[in-house]
């Protein structure tokens, strides 16, 4: 290797199901090729999905990788076959390429986790042919992050929550394991405008001052903690100081079972299932606080955003998001998701205080859009090259 090359930066290969601005891992995903590709590095992109937009930067090569029938479990194995043939061709004659995987995907020299399958076992809803497969992916996905995690070179962490995950769970050398926050889509996740904030009210049909809830996530499963929102829920109906609506943002196999539980609660005016919303910052725009009692969440991007849009976040500790929560709204933070009861006090105590509790957040808003993706990108990218 010649000294020009050695000073030249490395090609990037990163495998990935999906590089989109739609989810969390999937938006991370997004924003770190997207700086690869703007900081003059090739990169190679193994995946299922890839946005347009970053597919046309200059540099991007995209390695497609179909996902049959749509099942990640089918998909799983070519990704990580494909990856492997791409980094041994990208690699040839002696090239410098970086191998960043998510997960258990692919076990190159660095490994970015999102999600660890072995701190939370979901209890899935639906058919059980559907729980069948749900189930097996799992167990697949926690043997290969364990295989993958516990050997590799650099392991990247969405938390502290997932780094201590990653050592006492799968085994990684505490040395090897860090941290980096995800960023923030500051111009779009940010405190709306007086016209902003009526005009989501409108289009959402809310009427008057009465606080509003936002809940987003999928309803396939209990790791979000709805059944414990809808227990904490039903306690506050009962009583007739209780005037706050919650806008419930996402979809899923449970999603008509929690309709109709609602309606036989006599919630049907205080809780509206909005279904999939593919703009989501508009039920943030509109709302006044975010209330997420996830059983398990290794950051959480979406109480990120609501709380960048300046919204007061009600999130257990289980959530890695929590951590960067300070002490003026610690208090809003719970413990157990499955305390429906602490979940009800949370809810009283920000219904008692709402402007300071909102005031709190504005500061908190400032805080964590003044790190961006592209802050979070770079901070990958020297911790992996300096590991070369």
């Amino acid at each position: 290797m010649t000294s020009a090359e050695a000073m030249e930066p490395p090609a990037w290969l990163v495998a990935a199901g999906d590089f989109v601005t739609t989810g969390g891992m999937d938006a991370a995903n997004h924003a770190l090729a997207s700086y690869l590709a703007r900081s003059g590095r090739e990169t190679h992109l193994v995946a299922h999905r890839v946005a347009p937009d970053l597919a046309a930067l200059p540099g991007v090569r995209v390695h497609p990788v179909p996902r049959p029938f749509g099942a990640h479990l089918l998909g799983f194995p070519l990704l990580s076959r494909m990856a492997v043939h791409e980094w041994n061709q990208a690699a040839r004659g002696g090239r410098r390429v970086v191998a960043l995987a998510n997960g258990g995907n692919f076990g190159g020299m660095a490994t970015w986790l999102h999600y660890v399958h072995a701190a939370y076992h979901p209890r899935i809803a639906g058919q059980p042919l559907r729980r069948v497969v749900q189930h097996a992916a799992a167990r697949k996905a926690r043997r290969d992050e364990r295989a993958v995690v516990s050997r590799a070179r650099v392991v990247i962490a969405n938390s502290r929550l997932t780094a201590r995950h990653a050592v006492d769970l799968l085994g990684a050398d505490p040395k090897r394991v860090h941290v980096a926050y995800y960023g923030a889509d500051a111009g779009r996740f940010r405190p709306p405008s007086p016209e902003e904030r009526s005009e989501a009210r409108r289009a959402l049909g809310i009427e008057g001052d009465a606080p509003v809830l936002a809940f987003v996530g999928a309803l396939g499963d209990r790791r979000k903690g709805f059944d414990t929102l809808h227990d904490a829920l039903s306690r506050l109906a009962r009583d007739p100081a209780w005037n706050a609506t919650l806008l419930v943002a996402g979809s899923g196999s449970e999603l008509e079972d929690w309709k109709r539980k609602a309606a036989a609660a006599g919630m049907e005016r205080r809780v509206r299932f909005l279904g999939f919303q593919p703009d989501v910052r508009r039920v943030l725009f509109a709302a006044d606080a975010i209330v997420a009692p996830t059983r398990y969440e290794a950051y959480g991007l979406a109480v990120q955003e609501a709380v960048c849009c300046g919204l007061p976040a009600i999130v257990t500790r289980a959530a890695g998001v929590a951590e960067r929560i300070p002490a003026p709204l610690d208090a809003l933070l719970l413990d157990d998701a499955d305390d429906a009861d602490g979940l009800s006090a949370r809810l009283r105590a920000w219904t008692s205080d709402v402007e300071r509790h909102r005031a709190a957040a504005l500061d908190l808003s400032a805080a964590l859009r003044a790190w961006t993706w592209d802050h979070m990108a770079a901070r990958i990218v020297d911790i992996v090259e300096s590991g070369l």
